[in-house]
Parts: C-alpha cells; sequence; structure tokens
C-alpha cells in the first residue's frame, strides 16, 4: 500500500506499506528547515486500540548523555535525524495512522511546528497470485540480544525460532498442509534436513497425498561436489521416515533449487520457490524468502522442469536446450506479467544478460541483494553515469577468494559515485561499543553465508510498472549455464514490489550501520570499538546538509528525492 502526505507547510512525503514494515519517505521545504531537529513518529493501532511514540536509539548529549545499553528512546524527545525512516513492527492486515512531527528548537524544550497524518493498512500475508514471506534475516541484532540474551536457538529454544522464522517456516508448513487425498506435492530441494519441514511432508503423506521430493545428492558417488550436503540429506531423510517419497539427483553440479508444486486432480496449482533452504541456517538464520504463486500456467512449467529433474540429466545441449525452449530469456513476446527462468541454460548466457538488461533498464531506482559479490554485469549496471538511485545489499564483497582483490578493488571505485549505495552484513561485535549489546554472528557452527542469502532484484519498485526478479539463482554464470535453477520475473505487481521494497530498506538499514562500524575499525586498525566515540543526535541544523546536496557521496540526496517524490498509488 502507497500513501503520500502533505500538511501544506512544507513536510511531505510517502509512506509505503508491506507485511511487517511501513517505510517513510520524507521531505522538507526550505523555508521550514532552519532550527528543524528531526521527526517524532507517533502510531495508532486502531486493529488493536493503542496508541504509541516509536522509539528510536540515538538521543542528544544535552538531554540524555549517558544512555544504558541496548535502551530506547521515545522520538517525540529524542527524533529521528533522517529523511527515510521505517517502522518494522507493525503487523499484517492491521490499519495505522501515524502522526509525524517536525521538532525545533532546544533539544530540552523541543517544538511540534509542523505535523503530518497518514492512514495506512498493512498488507495480508497472502495475495490472490503472489505472497512473500520473508525470515527476520539478522540474527545480528539488538532486538534478538534483548530478547534472548544472545543466547543460541537452540538453547533458549521454540521461542527464539519463532521470532527468527518471522512466518517463513510456518508459512511453507501451511502451503504443504493443502494437499490431501487427490493432491500431490512435487519438490526439488538443494538443501533438504530441518526436521519440522521434512515432518511437515511425512504429515501430507500420511494423510493421503503423493509426496515426490528430488534432493541434490550430488557427490554420493564421490565424482561430484563432495562438499555439498547430500550426506546430510541423506541423514535428515532417514530420520524423518520419508526415503520412498524422496529420491536423489546424482548428475549436474548443484542442484540449487528449492521449490514445491501443488497439484490437484493431477492439475498444478500453484508453487512454492524462492531462495530458502530447509536448513537451521537457511530458515532461521541469514536471509531468506519463500515466494507463493498462485498461477497454473506458472505451476505446469515448473512440473515440467520437475519432470526433466526427476530423469537425473546431465549438464548437456539436451537437457539445456529443454530449459531454454520452456522458459525463453526474455519471452518473446513477453505477454504474462509473471515468467519463469529455469536453469541449466546455454553457455551464451542469455537469461543473465536478460536479467542486466532489465537491471541497467531502471529509470528511477535499482535494488538487489547478492549473496557472493557483484557479477561483473551487474558491475557495468551499477558503473552507469547518471541520476538513477542505486542500491545493492551484499554478504561479502567478493565471488570467491581468486577474485577477492579485483572484486573488492571494483566495489571501492563504483561505491564514490554519488548514486550509488552499498552495503555488506556485519555485526556489532562487543558490548563495549557506544550504547550497543554484542550481537550474535551466526546460530551454526559452519555457514557458507552468514548474512545475506536472498537473490532479488527490484527495478523501479516505486512506479507504475515495478519489476521484481526473485528465485533460487545467484545472478551469476554458474547459476546460468550449470546449477539447476528457478527465477521469477514479475512486472506490475506493486503490491509484492512494496513488500520487497520494505524488506529490502530493512535489512539495507540493519546492515549499513554495521559496516560502517567495520569500516571505522579497519581504518583505525582496531579489533575492537573501544574508541568508537558515542553517535548523538545533532543540536544544530548540519545534519540536514546531505540530504539537501546534490553532490553528496552517500546518495542521501537522491535517496531524499526518491523515496519522498511522486509515486504510482
Amino acid at each position: 500500500m502507497r500513501k503520500p502526505f502533505n500538511n501544506h507547510h512544507g513536510l511531505t512525503g510517502n509512506a509505503i506499506a508491506g507485511i511487517h514494515v511501513v517505510f517513510f519517505g520524507l521531505d522538507l521545504a526550505q523555508s521550514a528547515r532552519p532550527g528543524f531537529r528531526g521527526f517524532a513518529f507517533q502510531r495508532a493501532d486502531h486493529t488493536e486500540g493503542d496508541t504509541v511514540w516509536l522509539r528510536g536509539t540515538k538521543t542528544f548529549e544535552k538531554t540524555k548523555p549517558h544512555p544504558a545499553s541496548g535502551e530506547t528512546f521515545s522520538t517525540r524527545h529524542h527524533p529521528v535525524q533522517s529523511f527515510q525512516w521505517a517502522d518494522y513492527s507493525v503487523k499484517p492486515n492491521h490499519q495505522y495512522t501515524y502522526r509525524i512531527l517536525a521538532l525545533y528548537g532546544d533539544p530540552a524544550h523541543l517544538d511540534p511546528k509542523h505535523e503530518a497524518k497518514v492512514e495506512v493498512k498493512t498488507e495480508v500475508e497472502t495475495g490472490l497470485v503472489h505472497s512473500a514471506f520473508f525470515n527476520r534475516g539478522s540474527v545480528a541484532t539488538q532486538e534478538y540480544a534483548h530478547r534472548f540474551q544472545n543466547k543460541p536457538p537452540n538453547v533458549v529454544g521454540p521461542a527464539a525460532y519463532d521470532w527468527l522464522s518471522r512466518g517463513l517456516l510456518e508459512a511453507l508448513v501451511v502451503f504443504l498442509d493443502r494437499a490431501g487425498p487427490g493432491c500431490s506435492i512435487h519438490g526439488a530441494v538443494y538443501e533438504f534436513q530441518w526436521p519440522s519441514a521434512l515432518a511437515a511432508l511425512n504429515k501430507v503423506h500420511q494423510g493421503g497425498a503423493e509426496v515426490k521430493i528430488l534432493f541434490d545428492d550430488i557427490g554420493s558417488d564421490g565424482k561430484g561436489n563432495a562438499g555439498g550436503p547430500w550426506k546430510k540429506n541423506r541423514e535428515a531423510i532417514a530420520k524423518a521416515g520419508i526415503k520412498p517419497q524422496c529420491k536423489g539427483i546424482t548428475n549436474g553440479k548443484i542442484m540449487h533449487n528449492k521449490f514445491f508444486i501443488f497439484s490437484q486432480n493431477g492439475e498444478p496449482k500453484a508453487v512454492w520457490t524462492g531462495s530458502t533452504n530447509l536448513t537451521e541456517n537457511g530458515i532461521f538464520g541469514h536471509s531468506n524468502v519463500g515466494h507463493i504463486v498462485e498461477d497454473p500456467a506458472i505451476a505446469r512449467a515448473f512440473m515440467d522442469y520437475w519432470q526433466r529433474l526427476d530423469q537425473d540429466p546431465k549438464i548437456d545441449d539436451a537437457y539445456r536446450g529443454a530449459n531454454v525452449a520452456s522458459t525463453p530469456a526474455p519471452p518473446n513476446p513477453w505477454n504474462s506479467l509473471t515468467s519463469a527462468v529455469f536453469s541449466p541454460r546455454r553457455t551464451d548466457l542469455d537469461a543473465l544478460d536478460w536479467f542486466a538488461t532489465l537491471a541497467g533498464g531502471a529509470q528511477q531506482a535499482l535494488f538487489m541483494t547478492f549473496p557472493f559479490g557483484i557479477q561483473e554485469k551487474f558491475k557495468a549496471v551499477y558503473r552507469q553515469d547518471d541520476s538513477v538511485l542505486r542500491m545493492a545489499l551484499l554478504d561479502q564483497a567478493f565471488a570467491s577468494p581468486k577474485t577477492q582483490k579485483q572484486d573488492e578493488k571494483d566495489l571501492l571505485e563504483i561505491r564514490k559515485r554519488p548514486n550509488v549505495v552499498l552495503a555488506i552484513g556485519n555485526r556489532i561485535v562487543t558490548n563495549s561499543f557506544d550504547r550497543w549489546l554484542a550481537e550474535l554472528s551466526k546460530i551454526v557452527t559452519a555457514v557458507n553465508v552468514p548474512w545475506v542469502h536472498t537473490k532479488y532484484m527490484l527495478v523501479d519498485p516505486l512506479g507504475a510498472a515495478p519489476t521484481v526478479v526473485t528465485g533460487s539463482a545467484n545472478f551469476s554464470v554458474a547459476s546460468t549455464e550449470t546449477n539447476d535453477e528457478n527465477m521469477l520475473v514479475i512486472r506490475g505487481d506493486k503490491r509484492i514490489a512494496d513488500i520487497y521494497f520494505g524488506e529490502f530498506l530493512r535489512l539495507y538499514s540493519h546492515y549499513a550501520f554495521r559496516e560502517a562500524v567495520k569500516i571505522y575499525l579497519d581504518k583505525k586498525k582496531k579489533e575492537t570499538p573501544d574508541d568508537w566515540k558515542p553517535q548523538y543526535l545533532i543540536d544544530n541544523d548540519s545534519w540536514m546538509a546531505p540530504y539537501f546536496d546534490q553532490a553528496d557521496s552517500s546518495a542521501r540526496y537522491l535517496r531524499r528525492v526518491y523515496f519522498a517524490g511522486p509515486m504510482a498509488a
């Protein structure tokens, strides 16, 4: 849901409501800026009948010089000094009214001179065609440290797992539970290990539905991916008692899919896909999304792909050609609102080229997530000299140790551009840092990706015809020409674009700050941030300067213009 607001005194902006996020892009006329100290937010929840001042972590030194670790403060007294902000504590399908106050003057006696109101309703979790379920995706949080004293979830128990899942696992179980007698579930899964997910499939089978699961077993013969998940997959399958319903895929390189097809009376109806591996880290640790498509045509395409996979094909011209023929990239003609793309494909990288063309065609803004560095075709997109806002969220700066030096050099060059903003996952490493509690780095001992595992692209998400690309593929050469993968390209669905947009900004804001701490430490060559100076709110007008300076290297100017500017309803 998108709602502009304007108080006729120069305070304007937009509210974009997803499922768990309401994001605000804010602006203030030049005549209203002198003496401005920040925004206060009050939220009235009409569904539950309560009204609260929303809270932040920064304070004015004059009025709160010694905040306790982990303490938060009402924005009415310690306002938000930013022209973008978000409420991450909202609930699905709730009606809210926000009062946004522009506060002025002495921090000890802040004067609310201007006020705007905006009413929004958060999205329901399930849509008519598309539904997206994001896990918390940030075990490295102050909230987790506060709630669970930084104990691993396997020590805390169900409360921690529920909080980290944030409805992702629950939504998968509900999706699978649709299947009763006369129905079927066909799945293709890379890492297939979390007990309750496998138990849900066993329950479906015991209830009379057909269950057939293909899992990555490559390397089990000693010739393939020896470091893959095949051994743990086999152990989990045996323990769950679903071995007859499962078949290992042993050929190829990596069977990297994570999808389930729901069929009724032999007709495919819906698909669960996305980036989530069924492991402890996949569901509860690094960021992931489960995406449901209620579209028989898409479900049929996935079923045809599943049947090709079921033959345990080698990565040869015949298999590649079948995937290309069934899902050309781009489709010609491109008439469908939702298109699927299956890999492996030709070595001419047609799908990767299409995704790069979509990214390069952004007119106002581009947002992407990259678990393993930025591939060369997308580096070229982020290097373009124009006024398009481009943001990216990465788990790490490089694709592999072999390319680390060049990738890091390229990233430094790219992020110097005034229209590019990047963030790389990190955590607060010690409770001696300012007012922050120590944060977990991971929830299991060994992880390949600790922070960002999603693979999606948002092209002009606040426009009239947004494009969302999402799925299992890492926007890489391997994910196009050798891995078994799937992606969705969704056009014109503003609801799903708003949901992805809010989740991107949620994690970007989370990790951008943590990366800033890391950069500071690297410059100081310190292992712990003991000498980091407390970050206080600023009691003069200088904090606003970057938001109104077109040459600002942090892209604050461009972000203000895009987030608070005209958008499609």
